[in-house]
This record gives structure tokens, sequence and C-alpha cells, in this order.
């Protein structure tokens, strides 16, 4: 048995983040160790966080002892809380690293943990580079990697980064797991009534929150492609806007895409995700960038088929024409794999391949990588 600490996202925060190290936890206490999250009692300052609200109003794990302890901007705080994991001497502090903000507070406290000789640390990388880069990123990404034993890279893109910091020989590629925590999948005609859509219609998802990087914009401009017409497609929309929303009315707008839209442009809460996938036939991925997605191992776990630009870690998880289309992050092409999705028996086609696929992406995989690394 290990003892594992976990230092990131959890409840009460909301979010891809804290689904993942929540899930995470769980594997660890599924293989018999034992486990503790230090979460952020401030994890943004709100004038940074483009969202509505970085807390979930769904209920806190059972089972997971969550400790929400860390201020995210208050160095003090990082001094306590380093001291405060390095007393508990866990074999293992596993953290989380996505944005070179987070840096100076997890390298300090990582730094401080491994004073007791012990512990080791493990970072599982969901970036390397920003996707939006700043001034500065390269210092802070250097303060944290050197506070690090090993690392987890999830795409080959993020391993290719890590090297431009990191020397060392310990480092493992290990594919994102499915994210098999919103529940079991429900069919169209049940999603689509709990959602108040019409099941006669064939829906695309564009699912997650909205940033440039993801290109909704390109998915705009597909659906407006005039093969697409009288097709009885709809997209929806399932996400908050993370930057400025006029510029895609603007888009709507010029474009008259309104009746081809369904906008649920807030937050989708996990107890609702299941809904949303089950009312579509195909989810679209449309990225400008990307390392590797958390939306396309949702897709797997609910064995929907995928349109997904040649960009990142992409074309690593989604097989072109085996589970879904890799394609270039041009609109045209994008509607040319959305028409022919439609235009023949893919969905059947695609079928077993995702079954078989997601079989590839577990949570024990995940978890025995950062155990067997740090020993």
């Amino acid at each position: 048995m290990k003892r594992i600490v976990i230092l990131g996202s959890a409840h009460p925060l909301r979010g891809g983040l804290a689904a993942f190290n929540e899930r995470l936890a769980n594997e660890y206490i599924a293989l018999g160790n034992e486990v503790i999250i230090f979460t952020f009692s401030l994890q943004y300052p709100s004038f940074l966080f483009p969202g509505k609200t970085q807390y979930s109003d769904e209920p806190a794990p059972s089972k997971l002892d969550i400790r929400v302890k860390v201020n995210s901007i208050n160095p003090l705080n990082w001094v306590s809380v380093g001291n405060e994991i390095k007393k508990l001497k866990p074999d293992v502090l596993l953290i989380k690293f996505w944005l070179p903000f987070m840096a100076p507070c997890f390298g300090t406290i990582a730094r401080i943990v491994k004073g007791n000789k012990k512990t080791k640390v493990i970072c599982i990388l969901d970036n390397v580079l920003p996707h939006e880069k700043r001034i500065g990123d390269k210092n802070l990404i250097h303060y944290f990697i050197k506070a690090c034993d090993g690392f987890i890279a999830m795409s080959k893109l993020v391993k290719n980064d890590l090297m431009l910091f990191y020397n060392g020989k310990n480092v493992r590629l290990v594919q994102h797991p499915v994210y098999d925590l919103f529940g079991k999948p429900v069919n169209k005609t049940e999603a689509c009534k709990t959602l108040q859509l019409d099941a006669s219609v064939n829906y695309l998802l564009f699912f997650g929150f909205i940033r440039k990087y993801k290109g909704l914009d390109l998915l705009l401009e597909a659906l407006a492609d005039v093969r697409l017409k009288n097709k009885n497609i709809k997209a929806i929309i399932a996400g908050e806007f993370y930057e400025d929303k006029n510029y895609y009315d603007e888009i709507i707008n010029r474009l008259q895409l309104r009746d081809q839209l369904i906008l649920r442009t807030d937050f989708i809460a996990d107890s609702q995700v299941k809904y949303y996938f089950g009312a579509c036939d195909l989810v679209v991925q449309p990225y400008r960038s990307a390392t590797q997605s958390g939306i396309s191992q949702i897709a797997y776990h609910f064995e929907k088929p995928m349109v997904v630009t040649n960009v990142g870690g992409l074309p690593e998880l989604v097989h072109d024409n085996i589970t879904g289309f890799v394609v270039e992050p041009e609109p045209s092409l994008i509607a040319d794999a959305i028409l022919k999705f439609y235009s023949n028996d893919y969905a059947v086609k695609f079928a077993p391949h995702l079954k078989e696929e997601k079989k590839k992406f577990s949570w024990d995989l995940m978890a025995n990588a950062t155990i067997d690394l740090a020993n």
C-alpha cells in the first residue's frame, strides 16, 4: 500500500481538472492505496477566471478525503501546506500541471515536501507550453519542472514539449483515460426528452468551455456550407464562454445560423453530461491547437464517433475512418467530414471500433504508471 497525496483541483471546485483528480483518487483507492487530496481554497483570483463561477453545485464525492487548503497566490500558504504534506510523509505527491500560473505554488510546495527525504513528486502533464502564451511562461515552467522527480505525458506533443525543459529519463507516455464518471449512456430518445430537443433531428455536439483555440468559429463556418442545408442537422453548443461571446454572435448572425444551433452556453453539470452525449450522433472538435483531449475521452466512454482536427495529440486518440474522421482545421474539410458521416452508414461502421478502442484508455494503467515511476 502507498500513501499518495494529490495536489490540485477537486470538489468544491468544478470542471475537468477536478473530475480527473477525483477519478484518479478513486482508482488509487481501488488498488489498495491511501489517498488524500489537497485542493484549493483559492484556485484563481476572480478577475483572472473567465467563467461565471469556479464552484460546483454537485454533491461532494463520497469516500474521498479532500482537504481545502491551498491558496494559489499566497506564498505563506504554500509554506504551510508544504510543511503539512511533508509531515504526512506520503510515498507520492501527485500533481497535475496545466498552466504556468500554478508553477510557483506547486513548485514551492513540492520542494518543501521533498525535504522529508521520502516523497517522490510525480507530475501528470496536461500541457507544458500553454495554449495562450505569456511573457515569463518559460521561467515559471522551469521552476516547476525542476521540483519534480518524474513525469507522465498524455500525448507525444506534450512529451516533446517537456524535452525542451527536462533531459532526464523519468518520463512515461500514458494516454488520457476514458472519462467514465458521468454515468451510463442513455439513448437518444431519453436524452432529447430530458434536454427538450426534437429527437428526429441529427445532432452534432461541440462540448466544453469556449476559447479561441477550440475553433468553434471553424465549426460555425462549416455549418454554413450549402451542402449541409436541408440535411436536418443541428449543432448543440454545450459549454460556457471563456471569451467574448459577441465574436461568435456576429458569425452566427452573419451566416444566418440561428436555426441550425442549440445554444446551451452555461456550464454543463456532471449529472447532465450523459444527456448531451446521448442526444448527439457525432462529436466535433475543430481545434486550432491541442495537446490531448478530455472531450475525446468522454466521447469514447459514450461510444460516440468524432470529427477532430489534425492538431496536437488528437490524431493519437481518434483513428481516421475507424473511430471518426481526422481533418485539417478548415471549415470546408470539417463540412466534408460531417457530410460524409451522414451520407453513409458510418455510425454503424464506427460502433464496434469505438467499443474496442476505449478499452485501451484505463484508469488503472494511469494509476499504476505513476506508482511505478515513483518507485
